[in-house]
Formats: structure tokens, C-alpha cells, sequence
């Protein structure tokens, strides 16, 4: 099996980086569409609209309608073409980038794509989630490529709710034990090959800061403030984890989280708070060392990542219930079969109770 790391052509991070966006997109293309939601607009529409005249550039802002899906892809690409669009920016959270990445797949262009927020690491990713009108997951886009550029304003992402970066972290925080877990069994990533010593650097150096810096980068952001440690997190929580998950592979952690959207009390958490317990039950899962472990649940009480069901919403341990979550965490072609061994639902029901049990401690 071939070797193989993917990531965006150019990552940009810094402090008022939207200041500078009209002339890190004109290599790519004179005339742009801008996509974001009403929030987000009222939010950098100026600033912009502003770079880009600065740049002598051609940006159009069109309203995002809340849903990547068919219809929304559809209508976005006729406005497009309209405005013979040569480039695709998304402003704003996962759907407005999912949406931003489609068009520019099905137009063949570049995309350009500009989180407000640093909750996941799906940013970085060829892959864009597409749902019905109404909401519900219609289906994965794999797109042959990367976005051209992720460009990351540090000062608006320390803006955004504390809990959004510190849901990042509980994603990142996987990163690690999955690919490690990947390089152990040897199968393969979701870049298409075994990983290359580079993506499993980046996936430890991603563990190490989020345990270093996420707490000090929690609390400056409570200030709505930024910092060193911000930096580091908001790099960690979408480059060094996006590039991580994606070349190194991913494993049960994720597949957790997967099976958790079956408990309808865990509906309201954020996708790095479901991971965050994901990679408590990883661990179980592979009778991992409890300095491993207790360095894990020390890091999760101190940013308020949940480490146990109660903290997650489930009152009560219904044994039935649980095991429907391991069956759907063990489902054909999830990425629990990653693992470096035969996993069953009895195995990671099992994981479950003792993480749930060792998180409350």
C-alpha cells in the first residue's frame, strides 16, 4: 500500500488574516463568490468587501439559506455562473464550508474556505456532509481534492462561544489515539493509502498542544481574547487535526460518536463533546495504560468536557439502550474496524460502562 498525506494548498492563521483575504484569493481568480449566512455577514461582510476593492478584486456576498443540501448547492451554482464566479469563499460554520466545497467540486474552481469557528477539524478535509432540505444526512461528498486555502482569522474565532473551541478540542484530542491505533492494524486512511510518518507527527503534535495549551487557550477566550495558546489550539483543533485524521486514519473513537447520535439525550452535544467520550471508551477499548487514561479524564474536567453518560444527559444506564449504541458503533464500514483487533458491541459495551464508571471518578 502506497503512502499517501492530502491537505489544502495554503493555511492561513492569524489575527485580522480577513484584513488580507483580497490578495491571498486573487492568485485564484479575479472574480469570487462569498457565501455566509445573515450572521455571519453583518459580522466581516465590510471587512470583506473592503480587501478585496484594496486588492482590486471582484467579490460578490450572497446570502447562505442555512442547509447544505441539493437544492441550496444547485441554487448557489446558477448564482455563480451568473456572476461567472472564478473562485468560491465560504464564510461561516461546517455547512456554509460543506456548501462553499460543493459548488466549487461540481463547477470545477477553486474554493476558498473561512471558519468562524474552530469546533472540528473538518475544515482542512475533501469531504463535504450533504443533508436534505429538511436537515436529515443524505449522504458524504468525497471530493478529489483538498480546499486551496483555509484561511483562519484568530480574533473572530476568539469571539466565537468558549464552548464551540473547547468542542474542538474534545475532536482533537482523538486525533492521536486513532491514528495510532490506524498504524498499528495497517489499514488504510481516508486519503487513500497507509500514513506517511509526516500525518502521524502532525497527529501527536495535536494531542501534546490540546493537553498543553487547551486550558490556558479556554481561558483567555472566556476574556473573548486571544493568545499564544489560542494560536496554538485553533491551529490544533482544525490543521494538525484535520491533516491528522485524514492521512492518519480514523478508528473507534469516532465510530463512538456515530453510535452515541442513537441516544436521543445526546442530541444537544456537540460533535468534540461526543468524541471527547469517544476517545475515553478508544482507550478502555484497547486496555490502554491508566496514566493514559487519567491523563485524558484530567484534561477533560479542567475544560469541561464531559467524561462520563450523567455529564452527557443519560439519567439512567439502560443496558438495552447501550448496546444499541455499541451495535451501531460496530455497524458495517465503520471505522471501528480500524482497530488492531476483532472488535464486537459486547467488547465496546463493555468499554462504555468502565469509561463511564473511571469518568466519574
Amino acid at each position: 500500500m502506497d503512502k499517501i498525506i492530502i491537505s489544502p494548498s495554503k493555511y492561513v492563521q492569524g489575527a485580522n488574516a480577513l484584513n488580507n483575504i483580497g490578495e491571498y484569493v486573487k492568485p485564484l481568480g479575479q472574480k469570487a463568490l462569498a457565501i455566509a449566512d445573515d450572521f455571519v455577514t453583518g459580522l466581516v461582510g465590510t471587512q470583506v468587501t473592503e480587501s478585496f476593492a484594496q486588492a482590486e478584486g471582484e467579490v460578490a456576498l450572497e446570502k447562505f439559506n442555512g442547509e447544505c443540501s441539493r437544492p441550496e448547492i444547485e441554487r448557489l451554482i446558477e448564482v455563480a455562473k451568473a456572476n461567472q464566479s472564478q473562485v468560491i469563499i465560504g464564510i461561516g460554520g461546517g455547512k456554509t464550508l460543506d456548501t462553499a466545497k460543493s459548488i466549487a467540486f461540481y463547477m470545477d474552481i477553486p474554493v476558498v474556505v473561512v471558519p468562524t469557528i474552530a469546533s472540528t477539524d473538518a475544515p482542512t478535509s475533501a469531504l463535504a456532509v450533504v443533508y436534505t432540505p429538511e436537515g436529515e444526512f443524505s449522504e458524504y461528498l468525497m471530493i478529489p481534492r483538498n480546499p486551496n486555502m483555509v484561511i483562519m482569522d484568530t480574533k473572530i474565532i476568539a469571539g466565537a462561544p468558549v464552548r464551540l473551541l473547547v468542542s474542538g478540542m474534545g475532536d482533537a484530542l482523538s486525533t492521536y489515539f486513532e491514528a495510532r491505533s490506524n498504524a498499528i492494524s495497517g489499514k488504510a486512511t481516508m486519503a487513500g493509502g497507509a500514513p506517511t510518518r509526516a500525518a502521524q507527527a502532525l497527529a501527536k503534535l495535536c494531542y501534546d498542544t490540546v493537553i498543553s495549551d487547551g486550558l490556558k487557550a479556554k481561558i483567555s477566550v472566556e476574556n473573548g481574547l486571544t493568545s499564544p495558546a489560542v494560536e496554538n489550539i485553533i491551529e490544533a483543533n482544525t490543521y494538525l487535526s484535520g491533516i491528522g485524521f485524514e492521512s492518519s486514519g480514523l478508528a473507534a473513537a469516532h465510530a463512538i460518536h456515530n453510535g452515541l447520535t442513537k441516544l436521543e439525550e445526546c442530541h444537544h452535544l456537540f460533535h468534540g463533546e461526543k468524541v471527547a467520550f469517544g476517545t475515553l471508551v478508544h482507550l478502555v477499548l484497547e486496555n490502554a495504560p491508566m496514566a493514559e487514561i487519567n491523563e485524558l479524564l484530567t484534561f477533560c474536567k479542567s475544560v469541561g468536557l464531559p467524561t462520563n453518560l450523567h455529564q452527557m444527559g443519560v439519567k439512567e444506564l439502560n443496558l438495552d439502550k447501550l448496546l444499541d449504541v455499541a451495535e451501531a458503533s460496530c455497524a458495517e464500514g465503520e471505522t471501528i474496524h480500524n482497530m488492531p483487533f476483532v472488535v464486537t458491541p459486547e467488547l465496546v459495551l463493555s468499554a462504555i460502562l468502565t469509561a463511564h464508571k473511571l469518568g466519574q471518578q
